[in-house]
């Protein structure tokens, strides 16, 4: 018998439920929407759906943006504010100055730590030797004629380019070093204070371990000593007479020892 036909339920128009989508006003004219707390922030719940999760992840995105714009806006305006604006016609003076500004500050502070490492007069001796080497040309011109040799000349300039000892000894000595100077060259660096504080502490560990293998190896020579004497008066306990019977003049001789203080058990 062939199964009856499927009877499909009669209804009149769609079944939404009771109140199925609360943000649409009821169908009668003039209904209230959906009632939402102040507490919440966004509309909607995980239970509800309603886009929660969508309108949340907009939202941060959007605030990202915001904050993107407002630090790309910040770096833009710094940039414009420290910007030097030359003239095009002169621009290359100024760059020149300021290359010029650089190489002295980068000079001036090679020769501060030449100083620092020699004691004070590696610069003084750096500086007199161009000096006089610019001076003695310009002295050179004046007092020689026209008509001199070559040779009187050139030995004139390499004795005036070449400064006296007594001269140089005297400049080291008009520039001691300060005491600023010299507490900073005494001053530790933190990597020589960490190399000693290492080196102590690894000295530390080092006499710890020779006192604690000093303190075993006596141990072990007091427990031998020990072992040894017990194992010799037992031996000499454990002697027996021809009949096998424990010798008492033995053990009676090994009590008056130990009650006198002289024998082995002391």
């Amino acid at each position: 018998m062939a199964p009856p036909a499927q009877q499909k339920m009669k209804t009149k128009g769609t079944f939404d439920g009771k109140r199925a989508n609360r943000n649409q006003p009821y169908n009668r004219p003039g209904g209230k929407k959906k009632w939402v707390s102040e507490h919440k922030v966004f509309d909607g719940s995980i239970g509800e759906g309603q886009g929660f999760a969508f309108k949340r992840k907009e939202k941060v995105k959007h605030e990202y943006n915001k904050l993107l714009r407002k630090e790309r806006r910040k770096n833009t305006e710094l940039k414009s504010q420290y910007t030097e604006q030359y003239p095009e016609h002169l621009r290359h003076l100024y760059e020149a100055e300021a290359e010029k500004l650089r190489n002295e500050v980068k000079t001036n502070r090679i020769n501060r730590t030449k100083a620092r490492m020699a004691g004070g007069g590696g610069p003084v001796e750096e500086e007199a030797a161009p000096m006089a080497v610019n001076e003695a040309p310009m002295d050179l011109a004046t007092s020689i004629d026209p008509a001199a040799d070559a040779g009187i000349s050139s030995d004139k300039t390499d004795s005036a380019s070449q400064p006296t000892p007594a001269v140089a000894a005297s400049k080291n000595d008009s520039l001691p070093m300060s005491n600023r100077s010299k507490k900073k060259m005494l001053r530790k660096t933190s990597y020589q204070k960490t190399k000693e504080e290492f080196e102590s502490v690894k000295e530390k560990q080092k006499n710890k371990k020779e006192e604690f293998l000093k303190n075993k190896e006596q141990k072990e020579e007091a427990i031998k000593k020990y072992k040894q004497k017990k194992m010799e008066t037992f031996q000499m306990l454990s002697k027996k007479t021809k009949k096998g019977q424990p010798n008492l003049n033995l053990q009676m001789e090994y009590l008056l020892q130990k009650i006198q203080g002289t024998g082995p058990g002391k």
